[in-house]
């Protein structure tokens, strides 16, 4: 089913009939959305389950990203959904890219990384930046997963200060030449469009749409990954390649251009390791309602239940704090100090969830068929990348204080 097609239902409870506190959805988010968004979440749950779960286990266990899972994201309306429809997109709202994000991160981080990188990463700032022309080039084969698209800011030398770049865009005749790299790049080895960012010759930064196949361009694999496995991750490192000027994105000028497709991505983020988090709180929940020691369940003890109590807790609230983010993007009153609360909170106890529920599998938690370990090694990265815990935790204090202390 598509993002166009059908619409859920939801069962009601009998008029006067008491309330039941639902263990799983403990303050109604599903009551909280629209019909659309609900069939947008059932259809984005209904193919990860189907389709990307079967995969994940193999897929982590070789350092494979299936290429087809792009156009299989694509069929389904999933890349690029809040653009315009003009461009061959879903456009639906943020609330719902952000339950896509949940559901297919419920299954692996890197397939949510995927799917990030292609919408918030590639196409919106094409659409955002780019000129009409750009826009009808790429976005419609980026919509259907036809083209893979990756985003290049990150250096050997540049992570957290991305504005200390090396990499250069020197002017010459007809367009502009890249030389430099990038590192950690998500989708570079597959990648047939880069969207890539360097400073020009008067050391400002601008972004650029390179293409597989232009000399001096290459995206090598990054090897001997322990998180993000099912995930393509490479370097992409230019040698003298010539861009032509009509590759610029023309209205894109300094650090402002990289950092607002980041807090798209970001956002999605804050959905996306919830979903695996939930993942975890389930699997640990059922694992100790199975297994028993000293004849009865690990979940017959207090220890037990205070943790899941706690998982419950911490997902709850980091879900409506989404929705409620979402809502404010849609209405376009969101700011970027929101978005990296809720990335750094939701990221920070997916991860703390994911290392509990690890433990509570006992010695089951490290192996890969109950899926738990898996997630572990992939949250060290999802509380790593687009802006590390302290680093959002900087851009929150500055936000309080007016004092800027990332020096």
């Amino acid at each position: 089913m598509s993002l166009a097609n059908g619409v859920s239902s939801q069962a009601k409870a009998a008029k006067g009939e008491k309330p039941r506190f639902q263990w799983d959805d403990p303050l109604l988010l599903d009551d909280a959305l629209s019909e659309d968004e609900r069939m947008v979440r059932d259809t984005a749950r209904d193919y990860a389950q189907d389709k990307l779960m079967p995969r994940v286990l193999e897929a982590n266990r070789h350092e494979r990203f299936d290429r087809e899972i792009m156009n299989e994201f694509g069929e389904l309306g999933l890349l690029g959904p809040t653009l315009p429809a003009d461009y061959g997109c879903a456009e639906v709202s943020y609330v719902c890219y952000g339950l896509i994000a949940r559901e297919v991160e419920r299954v692996d981080s890197g397939y949510r990384s995927a799917l990030s990188v292609q919408s918030s990463l590639v196409m919106w700032p094409i659409h955002a930046y780019g000129s009409e022309e750009q826009r009808r080039k790429y976005l419609p084969k980026l919509a259907t997963g036809e083209w893979v698209g990756a985003f290049g800011l990150t250096e050997p030398g540049a992570g957290s200060d991305p504005g200390s770049m090396v990499t250069r865009a020197r002017a010459v005749d007809g367009g502009f030449v890249l030389h430099g790299a990038k590192m950690w790049i998500s989708n570079a080895p597959i990648a047939d469009v880069f969207v890539i960012w360097a400073k020009d010759d008067e050391d400002i930064i601008r972004g650029f749409i390179l293409e597989k196949g232009m000399k001096g361009l290459t995206a090598p694999k990054i090897e001997g990954k322990f998180s993000l496995r099912a995930s393509s991750t490479g370097e992409v490192v230019m040698d003298e390649v010539f861009v032509p000027a009509e590759n610029k994105l023309p209205n894109a000028r300094g650090l402002g251009g990289p950092f607002g497709c980041l807090n798209k991505a970001r956002y999605g983020i804050s959905w996306g390791a919830l979903g695996a988090a939930e993942f975890c709180w389930h699997a640990a929940r059922q694992y100790t309602l199975d297994r028993h020691q000293f004849g009865k369940p690990l979940a017959a003890t207090q220890l037990v239940q205070k943790k899941l109590a706690d998982m419950q807790t911490e997902i709850t609230l980091g879900l409506h704090a989404c929705l409620r983010l979402g809502r404010l993007m849609d209405a376009d009153k969101s700011t970027p100090e929101m978005i990296s609360m809720l990335k750094r909170n939701n990221a920070g106890k997916a991860l703390d969830i994911a290392r509990v529920a690890r433990d509570m599998h006992g010695g089951n938690g490290i192996m890969d068929e109950f899926h738990v370990i898996r997630h572990v090694m992939n949250l060290e990265t999802v509380n790593t990348y687009e802006g590390t815990h302290d680093v959002h935790a900087l851009i929150l204090g500055r936000a309080q204080t007016g004092i800027q202390a990332f020096g």
